[in-house]
């Protein structure tokens, strides 16, 4: 998993990518842009909630102090972290 603890600063805007239903979960860093792969559906939530945990993960910050910004039902989201 790709170490994102350089952003973790407050109120840090985080732009990502999300793969709904891959393989396994990752998070990378390619070309500037992070992209989180996760295994879970996009329904319900679920992907969402993937996505908080992995991203909190790779900054080593918790869960609670990342906020969906927008893109809920998007794959492309923004995050603040608080």
């Amino acid at each position: 998993m790709t170490d994102l603890s350089h952003l973790a600063r407050q109120g840090e805007l985080i732009a990502l990518r999300v793969t709904p239903r891959a393989r396994r979960n990752a998070v990378s860093l390619d070309d500037g842009v992070i992209r989180v792969h996760v295994t879970a559906p996009p329904e319900d939530g679920k992907a969402n909630d993937a996505v908080v945990r992995l991203l909190a993960k790779a900054m080593g910050v918790a869960k609670s102090r990342l906020v969906l910004v927008r893109g809920a039902s998007s794959r492309d989201k923004l995050f603040r972290l608080d």
